[in-house]
């Protein structure tokens, strides 16, 4: 007996020994050591020689902005042929494959290796990738990448130029899991109990068969192993396929925007005890659910989707984001309570899906914002004129939209914060009978406004009008169901949606057919009208005003899911003739990512934890006005209920002239504000009186201190601002005290220019040098204004509120720290310190 035990142990030695001689995938950065060109007859921008760089890259954001040449479409900033290279060394062995993926390149790319053309790819959002192994040499090995640029304005917003997301070399072996070869969903979810469903699909690239194992096994976010499978299966030669498998979690820890806990699988193959390719997939555990009538479930509980919208531009950085960047925008928006995000109008990095992930949001993945007809790209609707440099996305569509939507989907769908599926952002424009058969255009017999008014044609004059007006050579609702047949091809866990500017003829022109939920751009007045007409399919606002009336218009419906707010961020382009407004300011944080009064008027909306701030404004430019028996009211009655995308003029300062009649606006969750001026109580408000949900006081201006004081939950919570005087100097601060040495990690510096008492200095500005000592990339500086433009690819620029910000990024190797300070020609500020540290994942 003795001998047998021995035996058994001496074989299950054995067994584990062999099982541990892994040929894992090998997933390498790609990201570091290129070289870059660019041919750019617009600006009479010409590099002859070749530069290094890294990746992510965008050289129109290092440009100047051309309001000449440039375009307000595409933020003034130009565009241009780009030229990337890179030399490596890859020596595979004759049991292994590689593969060359790309997440994102902006735009018409093509791309070689070793001068062979792998493919071009002309979208610029979705992700793609090519098997590499026979172009590869035994030696040095050239990628080259061309990105056709020249069409400068091919968009309405700004796109960025350029190899902007990150790449990566995969190296497998010939038996493996293909790239995105894995989809986990969780059909079931419980309290107690979750199913968790792993489709795995496998490549045999060998000319024999092969008998294999499929192992899966889950951990839990504290890398404890929850549960496994095991699949034995024969490929055949040359085959690919899929294989699916369940696994059982007891008591899971499920993903909540509140606490998004993820879970990983580790997916191994093994071919005679030897693990021949490992994939790790991360995924979390939930359940989502619309109904018509009742709203958003998620894992079984009713909640609103308060959401915003959000270009792929980040201010000064411009579309190669990096992932620290995005990290502080989205913590912000956290705070305002924010639990959603809107892609507009196009497909996600992986990055930004990842930290979505991993910070609790829900997310709207946007596939197109054209179909079969162009848009204007200056105007937004069908377009009105043919020129070169606005020629986009919809001369591919017939021949692409198939594989990029498809790509996306393969890319993102275990990304668990990916609840929707969008096939398209208003659409309609470009099908000009859509907008005919509702009644608001060409229409002699209406007047009105169309934000404000239902439609005028009734729902049998809509259906007659669809049915006899012109057909076009692509039908909106045929086009609708082919997305959405593909969508559905490839995952069936998440709702299709759209993004309806016409939501009246899109319920009667197929488009809303195709759509599990349809989505309103602008139209909460037709909520009740979709609802009372078509009660069987769930709507919400998927493009809303950032204005308390259309959350007011959400709160007080609960077939009303929730809204996404136009925008979360301000961003670039979309300023037609604006000069020099290069950008979009809608959003509630401004281009830097500071903090705007939008930003505390939804916190106080959203946010469940006690807020409240201060804002001011001088009589004669606020949006109210005193009445005879002194009580602040609007100067134009009831205009909060039809407030558009802009926030009223208000200030963030306390200084003024002496006595000067000053508005006060209070934005609070508190039940109650009490407001002082220089510790006299100016009186104490109730929030119930004021139906636009605004606080507010007439004061006489005298210096010192504001001071707003509320009760929210039994806690108090208070504001103030203080009357500045001259600048003293410079300050500046930054949250981050070490970064990574990994070429990634960014700290952010901001500046605010004070006086004597440290108070900020709101009401002048500076010229100001940010100076960098130390082994660090200065990626450039911004002030936040949407007229600001100064170059950002700078160290200097002239404040805006007496503010600017520095973003600095970490190299790869050097562990020097970082020293900043900064002057102007009188004042001068501290100096900050930022240390480095190892890259834990390098080592």
């Amino acid at each position: 007996m003795k001998y047998k035990i021995l035996l058994i142990h001496l074989i299950v030695i054995t067994l584990f020994s062999c099982s541990t001689k892994e040929y894992l995938t090998n997933n390498t950065d790609f990201n570091f050591n290129w070289e870059f060109k660019l041919e750019d007859s617009t600006s009479n921008r010409f590099d002859t020689t070749w530069g290094k760089i890294n990746l992510p890259h965008d050289w129109s954001i290092e440009a100047s902005f051309d309001s000449i040449k440039g375009e307000g479409a595409t933020g003034y900033l130009l565009g241009g042929t780009g030229y990337y290279k890179k030399d490596f060394t890859l020596k595979l062995n004759d049991d292994q494959v590689a593969y060359l993926v790309f997440d994102g390149v902006y735009n018409n790319a093509t791309i070689s290796l070793n001068n062979q053309e792998l493919g071009k790819h002309p979208y610029g959002y979705s992700p793609f990738y090519y098997e590499i192994t026979e172009q590869l040499q035994k030696n040095t090995n050239t990628i080259n990448v061309t990105v056709d640029r020249t069409r400068y304005a091919d968009s309405r917003w700004y796109t960025g130029s350029g190899i902007y997301r990150n790449v990566n070399l995969i190296t497998k072996n010939k038996l493996h899991i293909p790239v995105w070869g894995t989809f986990i969903s969780t059909p079931q979810v419980e309290q107690n109990k979750a199913t968790v469903k792993i489709e795995t699909q496998l490549k045999n690239g060998y000319s024999e068969d092969k008998r294999v194992k499929i192992i899966t096994k889950i951990f839990n976010n504290e890398n404890l192993k929850v549960g496994s499978t095991t699949k034995e299966q024969t490929i055949y030669p040359g085959a690919t396929e899929n294989y699916t498998t369940t696994v059982a979690i007891k008591n899971p820890d499920l993903w909540d925007v509140d606490k998004p806990t993820l879970y990983k699988a580790i997916t191994q193959i093994i071919e005679n005890n030897q693990v021949v390719d490992t994939e790790e997939t991360i995924f979390g555990i939930r359940s989502i659910k619309f109904d018509a009538n009742t709203g958003f479930y998620l894992n079984g509980k009713n909640r609103k989707i308060k959401g915003v919208c959000l270009h792929h531009d980040a201010g000064l950085v411009g579309a190669a984001v990096p992932k620290s960047v995005w990290r502080r925008r989205l913590e912000k928006l956290k705070d305002a309570g924010c639990n959603a995000i809107r892609i507009s109008h196009n497909p996600a990095s992986n990055e930004f899906l990842d930290l979505c992930d991993e910070m609790g949001f829900l997310v709207q993945d946007e596939f197109f914002d054209e179909w079969d007809n162009p848009k204007d790209k200056r105007k937004n609707m069908n377009e009105k004129s043919v020129d070169y440099i606005t020629r986009g996305y919809t001369e591919h569509f017939q021949d692409w939209a198939e594989r990029d939507l498809k790509n996306t989907i393969l890319s993102h769908r275990n990304h668990p914060s990916i609840f929707q599926w969008s096939i398209g952002n208003e659409i309609e424009w470009t099908y000009p009978r859509n907008a005919e058969a509702t009644g608001f255009f060409n229409n002699m017999d209406w007047s009105g406004n169309y934000f404000w008014s239902t439609p005028p044609n009734s729902i049998e004059q809509i259906k007659k009008k669809l049915d006899t007006l012109p057909q076009a050579t692509y039908d909106i609702g045929k086009t609708a169901q082919k997305l959405a047949k593909w969508t559905k091809e490839l995952d069936t866990t998440r709702y299709v949606i759209a993004n309806s500017i016409l939501p009246s003829s899109s319920y009667e022109s197929g488009y809303a057919d195709a759509l599990d939920i349809i989505g309103f751009s602008y139209r909460r007045v037709l909520y009740d009208y979709g609802h009372k007409n078509y009660p069987n399919k769930p709507l919400m606002g998927t493009e809303n005003l950032g204005q308390w009336h259309e959350w007011k218009a959400v709160m007080e419906r609960p077939f009303i899911s929730g809204t996404f707010l136009w925008t979360g961020i301000d961003y670039l382009g979309e300023s037609n003739g604006g000069w020099p407004k290069k950008g979009t300011p809608s959003g509630l944080l401004d281009l830097a990512g500071f903090e705007k009064p939008s930003f505390y008027m939804f916190k106080s909306l959203w946010s469940k934890s006690p807020s409240i701030y201060i804002t001011t404004q001088t009589a004669e430019k606020s949006k109210y006005k005193i009445d005879n028996n002194g009580k602040v009211i609007e100067k134009k009655e009831g205009a909060w209920q039809k407030a558009l995308w802009f926030w009223q003029d208000v200030n963030e300062h306390w200084n003024y002239d002496s006595n000067q009649i000053t508005l006060v606006e209070v934005y609070s969750n508190s039940d109650a504000v009490e407001l002082f001026l220089n510790e006299k109580s100016l009186g104490t408000k109730k929030l119930a009186d004021f139906e636009d949900h605004i606080f507010k006081w007439a004061v006489p201006f005298e210096a010192g201190t504001l001071k707003a004081v509320g009760l929210k939950n039994g806690k108090k919570v208070e504001s103030l601002i203080k009357t500045s005087t001259k600048p003293k100097a410079l300050q500046i601060s930054t949250y981050t005290e070490s970064l990574i040495a990994d070429g990634y990690d960014t700290a952010h510096i901001v500046l605010q220019i004070i006086d004597k008492d440290g108070n900020p200095v709101k009401t002048e500005n500076q010229k100001v040098l940010f100076t960098v000592t130390g082994d660090a990339k200065v990626l450039g500086v911004d002030n936040g204004s949407i007229t600001n433009t100064q170059d950002f690819n700078s160290q200097e620029l002239i404040t805006d509120k007496g503010r600017a910000l520095l973003i600095v990024q970490s190299t790869k190797d050097s562990l020097t720290p970082i020293r900043i300070k900064a002057s102007s020609n009188t004042l001068t500020s501290n100096e900050i310190e930022i240390t480095i540290i190892p890259n834990k994942k390098k080592q």
